[in-house]
């Protein structure tokens, strides 16, 4: 099931990009949007805010699936790491 290989892989990599999770998985970032605010709703996975600061770029025009960032919710309580800029990292 697609719902739980989107867990599983958020789990491990502990953060992604929508537009990461969409090659990862192979599905759309529309179909896995969805699934993503259902993991949510469990408390399973959070959305991290928008980056703050620019990335430094000129065209001011991030796609929306690149900067829409998920991660996975610690038990820990440990912090996830935020981002500056996803377009501007590895892909996870």
């Amino acid at each position: 099931m697609i719902l739980e290989e989107l867990g599983n892989y958020l789990q491990q990599h502990r953060r992604a990009s929508l537009t990461q999770l969409g090659i990862a998985l192979g599905a759309s970032p529309e179909a896995l949007r969805g699934m993503l605010q259902r993991l949510e709703r469990k408390g399973r996975v959070r959305r991290l805010p928008p980056p703050q600061a620019a990335c430094g770029g000129s065209c001011c025009r991030c796609d929306a699936a690149v900067s829409e960032t998920w991660a996975w919710a610690a038990d820990d309580g440990e912090p996830v790491p935020g981002l500056s800029c996803p377009s501007l990292e590895r892909p996870v």
